[in-house]
């Protein structure tokens, strides 16, 4: 096998990134997901790398390690955009109902079907399987909803990152349950344990939000912030090893550093420079912004060199994940209908999955792992949502422009005129009566 040199290696790198930045003004134009040409550049990538040097490297441990810091870097860059005001607070607790319910019930139907069509899949490792899959993915929502009208980019901002979280913590509440033989151990105990877990981790999250925003406000150098990065990291690290909701963390940070005038007032408000802070968190948007850009790239252009092209083909692969699929927006459907009404689109296809569903499924545990699954559901989904989403989204661009250019084409003096109404008329019949 040939060795790549540094050179080839940092040429390759940069040429990823410059592609990658071009993608993204591409998806601004064509609303096609960025995250779908970076994982067809990582196939293409594979017959380049083959003819190259005749065998691809492992990229499995770099890809858990990248997936892992751009979960926390996208968590972290949803955390900041969530300002919590009064009037606010309905549309948040309203996204996150309909983040845990449609999650549930998602999960459910797609352990029903994978419990039924893949062999060896006993009830148990269906849900762990189906979990991932039923996870909506921030990573290419959040930037995709940008031009959406503010009420809606705000429910999805929230509904994803509220899925993201409680995806993850249903994943792994799901793990933790496991026995040596990667069955569910049945142990009534489990609920209360994940509880307290939970509340252990909150607990934690706003002692340590409070302490990182205290001291790194009087910190004077310029180098902070990826020292404060780092702080997060490490933060998320040792909870995992303590088996704490890691990411709970991430998110009560962000939510402490974005709305700090709601979190210091009072005794507390006299610690706080609020003006430090601020540029403190000003920076730390535009850090974690261009860090998550560089994370989001590498993972999904190194997943597509990790696809096996042979499962996506199977007939078998093909309808289990049409069949998942249908049940997504059959459940959105219900849910979207019932809780926000009938302006529900393009609401009902933004649904994709990405890289919390990738990262999930590389993290189950050995012990539950099923042969007969294969990897190529995952990515038919990944890339079935996606171009549902897509097409949604072109449809939703053609719906404004028309009803824009019809705005345009009203006439002068048009809002000036009134259509008679009914009481006009009566008013017209009774004067010419009276003549």
């Amino acid at each position: 096998m040939q060795e790549l040199s540094s050179y080839t290696l940092i040429i390759g790198a940069s040429v990823i990134l410059i592609l990658s930045f071009f993608f993204g003004e591409a998806a601004r134009k064509t609303n096609i997901p960025s995250v779908l040409m970076l994982i067809v550049l990582g196939i293409l990538l594979q017959f380049a790398l083959d003819a190259a040097i005749g065998e691809r490297p492992d990229f499995l441990p770099v890809l858990k390690i990248l997936g892992t810091v751009g979960l926390i870097m996208i968590v972290l860059e949803a955390a900041l955009e969530l300002e919590l005001k009064p009037g606010k607070y309905l549309p948040i607790v309203k996204a996150l109902f309909i983040a845990l319910i449609s999650l549930l019930a998602s999960a459910y139907a797609a352990a029903l079907i994978l419990h039924q069509f893949v062999p060896g899949m006993d009830m148990a490792s269906a849900w762990l399987y189906a979990t991932p899959l039923s996870i909506l993915s921030s990573a290419i929502i959040i930037p995709s909803v940008a031009a959406l009208r503010d009420d809606k980019k705000e429910f999805h901002i929230y509904e994803s990152t509220f899925s993201d979280i409680l995806g993850i913590m249903m994943f792994y509440f799901l793990t933790g349950n496991l026995d040596a033989a990667g069955h569910s151990n049945g142990s009534g105990s489990g609920i209360l344990d994940f509880s307290g877990n939970l509340l252990l981790t909150i607990g934690i999250a706003v002692i340590a939000s409070y302490l990182i925003i205290l001291i790194f406000q009087n910190i004077r150098s310029h180098t902070k912030l990826f020292l404060l990065i780092a702080v997060l990291l490490l933060l998320y690290a040792v909870g995992k090893k303590m088996h704490l909701s890691s990411l709970i963390i991430i998110l009560v940070f962000g939510l402490v550093i974005a709305n700090m005038k709601i979190f210091f007032q009072g005794k507390l408000g006299q610690w706080l420079h609020l003006e430090k802070a601020s540029q403190m968190y000003e920076g730390l948007h535009v850090v974690t912004m261009e860090s998550a850009f560089v994370v989001r790239t590498f993972f999904f252009v190194i997943f597509g060199l990790t696809i096996s092209l042979a499962s996506i083909a199977s007939l078998e692969v093909t309808l289990i994940s049409l069949a998942i699929v249908a049940s997504i927006y059959l459940i959105r459907f219900l849910f979207l209908r019932v809780f926000i009404g009938k302006d529900i689109f393009p609401q009902l296809y933004i649904a994709p999955r990405g890289l919390i569903t990738i990262l999930l499924f590389y993290d189950i545990p050995e012990q539950a792992i099923i042969p007969g699954f294969e990897p190529g559901i995952l990515l038919d989904i990944i890339i079935g949502t996606s171009l549902i989403m897509t097409f949604a989204m072109i449809r939703d661009k053609q719906r404004s422009s028309k009803a824009i250019e019809k705005a345009k084409e009203k006439p002068v003096g048009y809002e000036k005129w009134k259509a008679p109404s009914i009481s006009d008329y009566q008013a017209e019949e009774g004067a010419s009566g009276k003549h």
